[in-house]
Formats: structure tokens, C-alpha cells, sequence
């Protein structure tokens, strides 16, 4: 069984155990977050669609931890002009364990 579920205007694929990355969210360590916006369930072949979402069901979370992904470095160059330059940019993140999956 699967679904897929929208966090932060971002769409992600999930199912029951995993551990997800999504953008930071303002929970702390350890609180429960139920998510309403399933665009999308998978039960043991049966699909349904939402349209937009699919009614009554909903994904329990519990968040895990916070932290900042791997440094992404952005290199400027304008050959022959002299000029270089180099940021770096670290987007946070929190990381969420997904409990069940809900319908009813």
C-alpha cells in the first residue's frame, strides 16, 4: 500500500516504515503530524484518484529530526571579463517516519 501525499506544495511517493526528507517543517522532535492532502492510494492494486484529494484518507508522521542537507556550491564565470564568484547554499530539511496510512 502507498500514497501519495502533498507536504510543503511538494508531491511525495510514501508507504508505511519509510523515512521521508521534505522541507523544514516548524514541529519539533518527536510530535505526531497527520496529513490530509493524499492526491493518490495504492491498496494492493486498487488506485484511487483524487480529485483533487482523496476523501477520508490521511498519512500519520511522526518527525524524526532536523538538520541541513549537503552544501550545494554555484560557480559564476564571465570568461575574459575577470569576474568569478562562488556561494554555497545548505537548504534545511526535517526528516519524517511515515506510521500508517488511513482510510475510511
Amino acid at each position: 500500500m502507498f500514497a501519495i501525499v502533498e507536504i510543503s506544495g511538494k508531491q511525495f511517493q510514501v508507504q508505511e516504515n519509510d523515512e521521508l526528507v521534505v522541507p523544514k517543517l516548524k514541529n519539533e522532535i518527536g510530535d505526531s503530524i497527520v496529513f490530509d492532502k493524499v492526491l493518490l492510494l495504492n491498496q494492493e492494486g486498487k488506485i484511487t484518484v483524487g480529485q483533487p484529494m482523496v476523501e477520508n484518507a490521511s498519512v500519520s508522521t511522526t518527525v524524526l529530526e532536523h538538520g541541513k542537507d549537503q552544501k550545494v556550491v554555484v560557480f559564476k564565470k564571465f570568461r575574459r571579463n575577470d569576474y568569478k564568484r562562488t556561494v554555497g547554499h545548505r537548504q534545511n530539511f526535517t526528516k519524517l517516519k511515515i506510521e500508517s496510512i488511513k482510510t475510511s
